[in-house]
């Protein structure tokens, strides 16, 4: 009780806080995503380093254990990346003995990409790590919240997305 009493007094008597200098920015949804991604793409990346994946490797990864055979146009279409850029990705995970090149039959200039023994097994224990990572970083969030967030997040990508088809025709 006395605690409580003591810590009402102190922030009573505190200075008010000063903005804080991107302040202005705050009023724009597309920076408070900016910032928060920006956290939890930090406390990922600290997940992901014992296990020598990026989070790009790590998304490569887990797409091609999930849908076997997919070919790399598709892969980077899924995620959303330059097909260029990915071939430097999936050369990684390649050399790692961690996903395959298969020929395409009648297709010589595409391949399947399936994982390996090892990049199933190590997407399995990766997959575990990541969970509690989103259930740590999020755990002020009721389940409720929760999906009604990635409703909302889902709910504004498509809109976004479909706005932007729209405009390029």
């Amino acid at each position: 009780m006395v605690r409580k009493a003591a810590e009402k007094v102190k922030a009573e008597t505190q200075e008010p806080e000063t903005p804080s200098a991107d302040a202005h920015l705050t009023r724009f949804v597309g920076y408070d995503l900016k910032r928060l991604l920006n956290l939890v793409q930090s406390d990922l990346t600290r997940v992901l380093v014992p296990f020598n994946l990026r989070i790009i490797s790590y998304s490569v990864l887990s797409v091609v254990v999930r849908c076997p055979g997919i070919n790399q146009t598709r892969l980077a279409e899924a995620l959303k990346l330059e097909r260029s850029n990915l071939v430097q990705i999936v050369d990684e995970l390649s050399t790692r003995r961690l996903l395959t090149r298969n020929p395409i039959e009648n297709n010589r200039r595409s391949h399947a990409l399936l994982a390996t023994p090892e990049g199933m097994a190590l997407i399995e224990a990766v997959d575990l790590e990541v969970i509690a990572h989103e259930e740590k970083l999020f755990s002020d969030l009721s389940p409720a919240e929760l999906t009604m967030l990635r409703q909302l997040l889902l709910r504004a990508r498509q809109s976004i997305e479909l706005r932007m088809v729209d405009e390029a025709d």
